[in-house]
């Protein structure tokens, strides 16, 4: 697949899981692509292998300061940025009882803050261009109960709302903003203590980090679609 040759593709989070996923997904397509990571060096760079065009690039999407050195690199090393996909995020489980300021903090710092501080950094260069697209991935926490507590619900309904406030304002600049918002997919994040099972899924099965990949990618690749939310849920949504 050639569709996206010629562009450069930055996804956060990518070292793993759907940020995983999604880069070679998007490397499979044609595209030059970024793979952040915070910790997981080796990891990344395995990804970043697996595409060929790529580039494994470290910084805390959370401080503003290591997004523009990331933004740096990755334009020297594969050029402007064309697509953002903003999946970094992290998920503390806590109830009510034990959720701390600084949980509360650190999520919405990561979740929502890194998805802004990463747009505000590719922004400028997509808007001279006259091209971009960018995609946010949500969760079903944003309109559920979702179970990993309340801090997380806040930081991704908080980022459906950034989702729409972008794209109402870069419309006319050929420029899209969506997000996906994927639940019960298998992930680490799953598989290590959110679900035990998919009992509760009408399908009667996890969702894969590829299904969602698949989505992100529908998204990049269409010029009509605009400040949406994409749910895949397995039909619990009609539950």
């Amino acid at each position: 697949m050639s569709a996206l040759a010629g562009r450069v593709a930055l996804v956060t989070g990518a070292s793993r899981g759907i940020g995983a996923a999604v880069a070679v997904a998007l490397g499979a397509a044609g595209a030059r692509v970024a793979v952040n990571f915070r910790q997981e060096a080796a990891a990344a760079e395995q990804v970043a292998r697996a595409i060929g065009q790529a580039l494994a690039v470290q910084a805390d999407v959370a401080d503003s300061s290591a997004v523009a050195a990331m933004l740096a690199a990755v334009e020297d090393g594969l050029g402007p940025v064309d697509i953002l996909v903003n999946n970094a995020g992290i998920a503390l489980i806590r109830g009510i009882e034990d959720l701390t300021e600084a949980d509360f903090d650190a999520t919405l710092a990561v979740n929502l803050k890194g998805a802004f501080l990463c747009t505000q950094a590719v922004l400028p260069g997509m808007r001279a261009r006259g091209w971009g697209r960018i995609v946010n991935i949500s969760s079903g926490a944003a309109r559920g109960a979702g179970g990993v507590g309340l801090h997380y619900n806040a930081s991704k309904a908080g980022l459906e709302g950034l989702t729409r406030g972008y794209a109402a304002r870069l419309v006319k600049e050929g420029i899209t903003v969506n997000a996906v918002a994927p639940s019960l997919i298998e992930t680490d994040m799953v598989k290590g203590g959110l679900a035990s099972s998919p009992a509760r899924i009408p399908l009667g099965r996890f969702g894969t980090a590829e299904e969602v990949a698949q989505v992100v990618m529908m998204l990049v690749g269409n010029a009509y679609i605009t400040g949406q939310t994409i749910p895949l849920s397995g039909g619990m949504a009609f539950n």
